[in-house]
């Protein structure tokens, strides 16, 4: 059985515009009022009629966060941050998968369903600067780096100060073969792209050629497309004494190819991945790796889309640039 508001009212003893606000958070309710309403809540199980409350306050309490694919690491540990980010303004998380389908993400940054949501944390791989400036003005949040000076707050991680920073700790490891795996071609590639120029850019710093037969494309970064494109690598007779991949999960398949040809790691080939996932602290060996502050991540974009629902609806998009840091493991040393 489902109780109203009412039940709760007769409960406490009082009225029904009392418990409605306490419900909603009014600060003139006296502290003995609001504890025997809040004891009706708890006795009688309570839930407020979102759907009722949405009408009159025009909220929901709900945002979505639209993310490509959860089975990549990065993402689960990122929306757990969003969640727990959202919890301090009494927000409940819906997840959404979009696969990095145009239509998929076109659904999502539409709002999902009418009224169903407040704002919106994205993700996009296929949508496009001008997609989402055709849409119908869902307060909304973008991660990644898809669009670029886009019609929304931005959070982004500099993907080329990372690339960079990785790649010139594995050149003064000693590494002049030093191997990127990940490249895409695609539109959807901007990530992989960026990643790349700045393993470019370390190794012009340091004096190396780029040499593109030790670049290895993946079409997606699993852990599968790590370990084929290692062994294609390796049986094209290019030796990398080093390989970078562009997240942990293509690291992680690399490091199982690498075993499999026999080959030790970091003594015979060192291996870096980017993103900081939990299982890159327990392989073997563990993980060096760029470590985007996930947690960062996802207050900022929190606390943007807070502003976006309430004084800042108006204001000019902004981007914020989440701090980043190497985390050194055995993969990879902090020495020669």
């Amino acid at each position: 059985m489902r109780h109203r508001l009412k039940d709760v009212a007769e409960r406490a003893g009082v009225s029904v515009k009392t418990v409605s606000n306490v419900v909603n958070g009014y600060q003139h309710v006296r502290p003995d009022t609001r504890a025997r309403v809040e004891r009706a809540i708890a006795e009688l199980n309570y839930r407020p009629n979102l759907s009722a409350r949405s009408l009159r306050k025009g909220r929901t309490g709900i945002i979505a966060l639209a993310v490509p694919e959860l089975d990549i690491p990065y993402f689960a540990e990122l929306a757990r941050h969003v969640v727990t980010a959202a919890a301090e303004h009494g927000w409940t998380v819906l997840i959404d998968q979009t696969g990095g389908g145009h239509e998929q993400e076109r659904r999502a940054a539409s709002g999902i369903g009418d009224h169903l949501i407040d704002g919106l944390i994205l993700s996009p791989l296929a949508l496009t600067a001008d997609d989402l400036a055709s849409l119908d003005g869902l307060p909304m949040v973008l991660l990644g780096e898809r669009v670029d000076h886009g019609p929304a707050d931005h959070v982004v991680v500099d993907n080329v100060a990372a690339a960079r920073e990785i790649t010139a700790h594995l050149v003064g490891l000693g590494r002049r073969r030093i191997a990127a795996i990940g490249f895409q071609r695609t539109p959807e590639g901007a990530s992989a792209r960026l990643r790349l120029a700045g393993y470019a850019a370390a190794l012009a710093d340091a004096g190396l050629g780029y040499d593109e037969r030790l670049v290895a494309s993946a079409t997606a970064w699993h852990r599968a497309d790590g370990a084929a494109a290692m062994r294609a690598l390796l049986d094209s007779g290019v030796r990398p004494d080093a390989v970078f991949c562009f997240n942990d999960t293509l690291a992680l398949g690399a490091l199982r190819a690498l075993h499999e040809a026999g080959l030790r790691v970091p003594e015979d080939v060192a291996v870096a991945g980017f993103d900081d996932i939990e299982d890159g602290r327990f392989s073997i060996p563990t993980l060096t790796t760029v470590a985007p502050d996930k947690e960062r991540i996802g207050r900022l974009a929190v606390e943007l889309l807070a502003g976006r629902l309430t004084a800042d609806r108006d204001a000019p998009p902004r981007e914020l640039v989440a701090p980043h840091r190497l985390a050194l493991r055995e993969s990879a040393p902090d020495h020669p």
